[in-house]
This record gives structure tokens, sequence and C-alpha cells, in this order.
């Protein structure tokens, strides 16, 4: 979830473009760009081999460096159909020129993927099948040789979502009759990381930047923000010491949006983002202790509830000029009609004085009283006389 936003934060230099970012970014954000997000801050080198140190307990990584790795999943993900873009190979180049490959399946959903082991198993057959494709170019049936040897594969599943991981990491699990035909199942486990498994004090322990990002993605909601107001007093002093002043921004942005996620004050946020600028972190989360859940809850409730009156009386103010509009219209269409129709009574009054007839037989003739057939006549005799002068 922290990782959720990197590679388009990335695009945006400088607090101010960090913050209309995520004025634009909400509910709407599609699982695509979540991992590419992930994908991004795994292919930063640095945070890759903590993450290999931290989470994976084999002796031999604890000498990789960041230069011993190479990215390779431009490489593959194109020639695997059912890919999802969160997905890294690495190319790890252990002491003694023996090449490592990680292969990580990154996990966000809270709904476990059952999948996952023969999803490995094809990433596996993809990555060694390339390594022989490129030792027999180098070495024309270098493969066939007695003495060549396939290297080894690292699988990693690293889950974040809400509930427990519950799919089977050895892939014989996932075969009928493993147990019948054990001899030609391939024997393999992906190693899995479940961030539900680390507390926030475990993660503490690490003291590098990726363990600080590990805290945040833990959390869910205004709630869980104690967290930070409750880390070690040494492990932010560790921070200090420990994070490289390049991963600085990338820090900064990753608080930054998860902090605006869940309704932190905007200018709490920015004093954040500016502190880690400046590697001041032991001041990054002192507003914890005077930060009020519900007192912030409260005013999200009011702006919001201000902004909606606003955009309301808006509104109904160009509401009530379409309707004023429509019953003018419509009375004027009314109105329209009934001087048409008095027009024609005037002039069916006027011809029938003209030709004779008596008030009370055009009164008769076109229901009006004879009060006003006399109303009408004696107009006619303001009109001839006006002509007349």
């Amino acid at each position: 979830m922290l990782i959720v936003i990197i590679e388009n934060l990335l695009k945006n230099e400088g607090t101010s473009g960090i913050v209309e970012l995520g004025k634009e970014w909400g509910d709407n954000v599609i699982h695509k760009a979540k991992d590419n997000g992930f994908k991004l801050v795994f292919g930063e080198p640095d945070l890759f081999v903590e993450f290999l140190r931290d989470f994976v307990k084999i002796d031999i990584l604890n000498d990789v460096t960041p230069d011993d790795v190479e990215d390779m999943t431009e490489r593959f993900l194109p020639l695997f159909q059912d890919n999802k873009d969160s997905d890294t190979i690495k190319r790890v180049n252990l002491k003694g020129d023996v090449p490592l490959f990680v292969i990580a399946i990154l996990e966000h959903e809270s709904q476990v993927n059952h999948r996952a082991s023969f999803k490995m198993l094809q990433y596996i057959t993809l990555v060694l099948t390339e390594y022989e494709k490129e030792a027999n170019r180098n070495n024309k049936n270098a493969s066939g040789a007695k003495d060549f040897k396939y290297p080894p594969v690292l699988p990693i599943v690293f889950y974040d979502g809400d509930g427990r991981w519950t799919a089977e990491t050895d892939f014989a699990d996932k075969v009928e009759l493993s147990g019948v035909f054990h001899k030609y199942v391939p024997k393999f486990e992906y190693e899995l990381v479940s961030l539900n498994e680390y507390s926030e004090h475990d993660l503490a322990l690490f003291g590098d930047t990726l363990s600080l990002i590990m805290i945040i993605d833990k959390m869910r909601s205004t709630d869980s923000l104690g967290l930070l107001g409750n880390l070690p007093a040494d492990y932010v002093e560790k921070l200090q010491l420990n994070i490289p002043h390049h991963l600085h921004k990338l820090l900064a942005d990753v608080i930054t949006i998860l902090l605006k996620r869940i309704n932190v004050p905007e200018v709490e946020i920015e004093a954040i983002a500016e502190k880690i600028y400046v590697r001041r972190f032991q001041e990054m989360f002192t507003f914890i202790d005077k930060y009020d859940v519900q007192e912030t809850r409260r005013i999200s409730k009011q702006e919001g509830r201000n902004e909606g009156k606003k955009e309301g009386k808006k509104e109904g103010r160009e509401e009530g000029r379409k309707e004023g509009r429509k019953e003018g219209r419509k009375e004027g269409r009314k109105e329209g009609i009934q001087e048409g129709r008095r027009e024609t009574e005037r002039q069916i009054v006027l011809d029938m004085k003209n030709e004779g007839f008596a008030d009370e037989v055009i009164s008769k003739i076109t229901k009006l009283t004879i009060a006003q057939v006399k109303e009408i006549a004696s107009q006619r005799g303001q009109g001839a006389a006006a002509s007349g002068q």
C-alpha cells in the first residue's frame, strides 16, 4: 500500500509538486499504479539490498552491495503473458562470479493468490532457459558440457495485504498425488515475507530506510498514527546515520502521500517532508503528541460541510436561474396566447359593430359581457378619433 504512489511522485519535484499530486490522488488509484510504484521502490538497489538483509536470512547475502545488483525485469516480463508490473527479477553477482537470480512476486491484495507457487515455477523456467541461451551464445553448446551448472534462483513472495497468507509455499502441495509421484514433482519452496508477521518494534530494529517505509506501510488509518510516536528513541538516530542522501526525497514523497491519504493536516505533512529534506529526523513526528484524531475528523467534516454549502448555494442559484427561465418561457407563452385571444375577440366585436349588430347579439355570440362589448366599441371610437386628428 505504501508504495502505491511513488512512480508518479518522482516525476514531481519539491513539496509543492507532491501536494498537488496528493490532491489528485484518491480512491480511484488503480492496482496497476500500485504495482508500478512498488516496482520502483525495489528498483532502487539500496532498498533491494536492505530487503534481502532484513527479510531473507541467508548469510551469503550479507556481503551483497548495491553494485552487485542488476535489474533483469524488463527482459522477462514481456515474455510472461500473465505478468504483473510489480513483479521483479534481479541478477545478484555473488562472490566468486556465481550469479544468483532473485524473483520477487509482490502481492498487495487482501485476497491471497493461490497460484503463486505455479507462477513462480513459470518464472524459474524462463530465467533458467534464458541463462542457458546466453551461455550457449557465448560458448556454443556450453550447456551440454558435463561441468555446466545452472545458477541458483531465490523465489520470494512479499505480502502486505490485510489478511493472513494462506497459500502453499511448497509447489508439491499444489500437485495431486504428490506423495505417490514425489520423485517426479519439481521440488522448491518460495520464501514468504509477510509484513503482518512483523511488529513495528521488529521493523525498527533494522534501523534502515526500508524499515521506516514498512512501518508506514502498516498504517491503515489515522488511528494508527500513534505507531510513529512510539518508535524507539534510538531508532530515529539510526535513521539519521543510515539513510543515504539520495534516498531522502524518496522517503519524503512516500510519507507525504501516505499521511495525506489518512487525512493528516497538510501543514503537518509539509513540515515533515521539509524535516526529511534537511535531515532533521528527530523532529519528523513531533506533531503526534498533540495530534487529536477525533478533532481532525471533526474539522475535516466541518470543512466538508462548508464546501458542500458553498457548492449547494452555487448549484441552487444556477438551478434557480434555469427554473426561472423555464417558468418565464411558460408564462410568456401563456400571456402571448391570452393576448392573442383578446385581440381576436376585439377584432370580432369591431367587425360585428361595423355590420350593425346590437351589443346584446355580439355578447351572446362572443360570450363577452355587454360591458366588455361596449368597452371595445368605445376603443374603436377613440381609434377613429385619433386617426382623424
